[in-house]
């Protein structure tokens, strides 16, 4: 009884988000813009984080025009949180109608792939579109509020019984699904620390990047093929690209390298949905200052 009144406010919320996913997506958007507005304001941390973020990677612009960009950035994050309610929820043909697939022919059939999935806002619409149409797996990190864990575990496994890895796994079980026949929709374009990164620019700026794809492609003989999502009004479009030629190169910072300059030129299509909440720069090479 009093670990049930310890998470009664982490149920109630629950509970809220599930009324929610019954809406409209007009309505449900215009309910996510006003509480991303509420977050610009108040969450002067995050904010400022953002800001950071936009100022290194896009010092051409003025700062007017920078804040401008977080505005937009603080509303696509609260519309596309929302918009999880959907996904976690909604009936599969409505998510088929909101969710457009764009690409399939640029999966290689007989092969190992890894899906390049950059940190967008819409990235866990991409990863449903990829489940319901794929037996595929992924990575997952367990929430300590184990209200919250138990509703993002099972709305990542609705469809096809996805398996979901933990980084803390290694690569080895990573290495047998992808020889299985199971696509790899991988996120690797965060800062995890020092430990096994490589610091290469991304926006011009040096940042930790973590090797493993390349590494993985190397092992397993899987090819790259990106996999992008973009908030649109009416849903998402989700996007493979062509299959990447001549990757892996062997060199950990050339291969990260090109990563990160692919993800550039992807976030510079619709900046407002990169994931700037996150701290892309905080870990620093050695002897240079902290930057948040």
């Amino acid at each position: 009884m009093k670990t049930f009144f310890k998470y009664l406010p982490s149920l109630a919320l629950v509970g809220l988000l599930w009324l929610l996913h019954w809406l409209p997506l007009p309505l449900l958007r215009a309910v996510g813009a006003m509480i991303g507005a509420v977050l610009f304001v108040c969450a002067r941390s995050r904010r400022r984080i953002v800001l950071t973020n936009l100022s290194l990677c896009f010092p051409e612009l003025s700062e007017r025009k920078r804040r401008r960009l977080a505005w937009r950035h603080c509303i696509a994050f609260a519309q596309a949180f929302l918009d999880r309610t959907l996904l976690w929820w909604a009936s599969r043909p409505r998510l088929e109608r909101l969710i457009r697939f764009h690409g399939a022919e640029n999966l290689p059939a007989g092969k190992p792939v890894i899906l390049l999935a950059p940190h967008f806002l819409g990235l866990d619409a991409g990863g449903i579109a990829i489940s319901m149409r794929y037996v595929a797996f992924s990575m997952y990190a367990h929430q300590k509020n184990p209200v919250f864990d138990a509703v993002l575990y099972a709305g990542r496994i609705r469809f096809n019984a996805p398996i979901l890895l933990s980084r803390q796994d290694g690569l080895r079980p990573a290495i047998r699904a992808l020889k299985d026949g199971r696509p790899f929709y991988y996120l690797p374009d965060m800062d995890l620390g020092a430990r096994d990164a490589v610091f290469v620019p991304f926006f011009g700026t040096l940042a930790a990047t973590v090797p493993a794809m390349a590494r993985l492609a190397r092992i397993s003989g899987a090819v790259i093929v990106p996999c992008v999502t973009r908030m649109v009004p009416d849903g998402y479009e989700v996007t493979l690209d062509a299959p990447w030629q001549d990757y892996p190169l062997g060199d950990d910072e050339a291969d990260a390298r090109r990563m990160n300059e692919y993800i550039e030129s992807r976030v510079r299509s619709m900046p407002e949905q990169y994931y700037w909440v996150h701290r892309r720069f905080k870990t620093r090479p050695p002897g240079e200052a902290k930057i948040y």
